[in-house]
């Protein structure tokens, strides 16, 4: 689980840096790595949740 929780940390970081990016810059191909590094985000959390609720279950 912390492994898990690691990877939505850097995932997130990635998410963050390249957003500003795009956003401060006007930079696209940072807006596209950064929709990427969401799209991950929101898979590595779906998995968060599964762990958490087996976690809680025992």
């Amino acid at each position: 689980m912390k492994e898990l929780f690691d990877q939505i940390n850097a995932q997130f970081e990635s998410f963050k840096a390249e957003a500003e990016q795009h956003i401060e810059k006007g930079n696209k191909a940072a807006g596209t790595r950064a929709r990427k590094a969401a799209l991950e985000v929101s898979k590595l959390m779906k998995d968060f949740r599964k762990v958490s609720v087996e976690e809680s279950k025992k």
